[in-house]
């Protein structure tokens, strides 16, 4: 084989059969969207997550309140036409607290999915195509945090950086989502690296980092999209559990979890303190799990196929 043909190989990704046909990389994305936007309900939920982020950070087009602002004549106010989720027992303006919630939460799922998913690519990809004593070492410390109590060490951690930036919460929340899928992805690259396209970038003499980033994971861009996906709702869930506890963001910033600790005792007398960042939570967890779900689908078809003949079989299934 010449240079040039070693070098059409190495170049080539894998490729997926759907229905009979070969579809190329760039194809398959094509029709992985097509297969998306055919889903109302993913489609729908991107909108949402889209929304919602806009909405969180250009809550100041649409109150005329501050966050800074407090109204000591009108607490408890009832939402209303002025006050859409109602006043806090401070005054405060609940629709203007419940975006700025929203923004940390947001901002926190989305940083933590980022920073999980790209360690579990890079720990997982290096392990497996190494092997040897880079593999046993980092299994080692996937195993030893995989045992290790994520919430009691994050909570026992939290208090030790009060004061500081709430940037050192995401990377603990990171820290600590990542050690399965590494695994997946290890296993996965086992198998990837014996293929044609590995075994001809590796002869052309492509170094191992090289040959990870543009053949290795790449052909994994599948697991990690619907991987990101799930960290991301896993993350603002842990984020509003830990900061409910008050181990997670710090006044005076707030979250979602913090409003719903601080409504918790009003959810019967003053219902809007709790409901509001609560409605937001489950809103915004249904969105990305529906989003999930729907590249789930588009990605691998047969399962989504296998769902339906499910269904069909007995209308109870789930």
């Amino acid at each position: 084989m010449g240079l040039k043909e070693t070098e059409t190989v190495a170049d080539i990704t894998s490729s997926t059969t759907d229905g009979g046909q070969v579809v190329t990389s760039t194809g398959r994305g094509r029709l992985v969207l097509r297969r998306f936007l055919r889903n109302p309900w993913a489609v729908a939920g991107v909108a949402v997550i889209a929304l919602l982020y806009v909405t969180a950070f250009s809550y100041p087009l649409f109150s005329p309140f501050s966050y800074e602002f407090h109204d000591t004549n009108l607490t408890y106010d009832p939402p209303s036409a002025t006050h859409w989720f109602g006043t806090d027992n401070i005054g405060t303006d609940m629709f203007v607290s419940t975006m700025r919630g929203l923004q940390k939460s947001l901002t926190i799922g989305l940083m933590v999915g980022a920073i999980s998913t790209l360690l579990s690519a890079v720990v997982g990809a290096t392990a497996g195509f190494f092997g040897g004593i880079t593999d046993r070492a980092l299994m080692w410390v996937v195993d030893l945090l995989l045992v290790l109590p994520s919430f009691l060490i994050i909570s026992i951690a939290s208090p030790l950086f009060k004061g500081s930036s709430w940037l050192i919460f995401v990377v603990l929340l990171g820290l600590f989502q990542w050690m399965i899928t590494a695994r997946i992805v290890r296993g996965m690259t086992l198998s990837l690296k014996t293929r044609e396209y590995v075994v001809a970038a590796r002869f052309m003499g492509q170094s191992p980092w090289r040959i990870i980033a543009k053949h290795i994971v790449p052909n994994m861009s599948s697991l990690l999209i619907v991987d990101a996906t799930i960290n991301v709702g896993s993350a603002v869930l842990q984020e509003t559990g830990l900061s409910y506890f008050g181990f997670g963001v710090q006044p005076p910033d707030v979250s979602l979890g913090t409003l719903i600790s601080a409504g918790t005792s009003s959810a019967l007398t003053f219902p809007w303190l709790f409901y509001a960042p609560a409605s937001m939570l489950i809103i915004t967890l249904l969105s990305v799990a529906v989003v999930g779900d729907g590249l789930r689908d588009a990605l691998d078809p047969t399962a989504a196929r296998a769902r339906r003949r499910e269904r069909r079989k007995d209308p109870s299934f789930s």
